[in-house]
């Protein structure tokens, strides 16, 4: 039997986003945005539910590409307001679209958003080493900063909470249990 964090597997998905996904480094810049859209989408929800709508989200948002979301009008996010297993929260949706251009930016500025965000920890994911789940905390002074950082450069949707949890979701931090079988 593995052994794995303490967090409540509610399904087959939340199973395979922690043993497969969670904390582990990405660096694909479409991947980076589709994560920071659906941890924005998150806010307020829990994440098994996104995890349960994310084929439905990403096809509604042309696969969550910044180039297409960049891209739409206030047609398209009205469309997406009715669109099946999106979040159907103004706010939320125009933020991906506000973000889209934001994330296009700063690919422009620095070469990619990979070379962008993994620059806060000089490449190197952060391994927090923690002994229970109950240890990890909401925020931290990292993601306090990218939050601030990224609210600076147009972002939406980017608080200390919500970008922490993007930091462990793509892999600059390591909040893996230190007995779990999938750090």
């Amino acid at each position: 039997m593995c052994k794995r964090c303490g967090w409540v597997f509610d399904s087959e998905k939340m199973l395979r986003y922690h043993d497969e996904r969670w904390c582990k480094p990405v660096h694909d810049d479409d991947e980076l945005y589709a994560m920071l859209i659906l941890e924005g989408m998150q806010a307020g929800l829990s994440w098994s539910l996104i995890i349960e709508r994310e084929a439905q989200i990403r096809a509604a948002f042309d696969g969550l590409d910044p180039k297409k979301v960049a891209d739409y009008d206030e047609n398209e996010e009205a469309r997406l307001l009715t669109a099946p297993g999106v979040i159907h929260n103004r706010l939320k949706i125009h933020s991906a679209v506000t973000n889209a251009r934001a994330f296009l930016k700063v690919q422009e500025e620095f070469g990619s958003f990979d070379a962008y965000l993994w620059a806060f920890v000089d490449g190197t994911p952060i391994d927090h080493r923690l002994e229970r789940v109950e240890d990890m905390p909401a925020e931290n002074d990292l993601s306090r900063l990218v939050s601030k950082d990224l609210k600076k450069r147009g972002f939406r949707f980017v608080g200390p909470t919500i970008v922490y949890s993007y930091l462990q979701g793509v892999g600059l931090f390591n909040d893996h249990v230190l007995d779990c079988d999938y750090r």
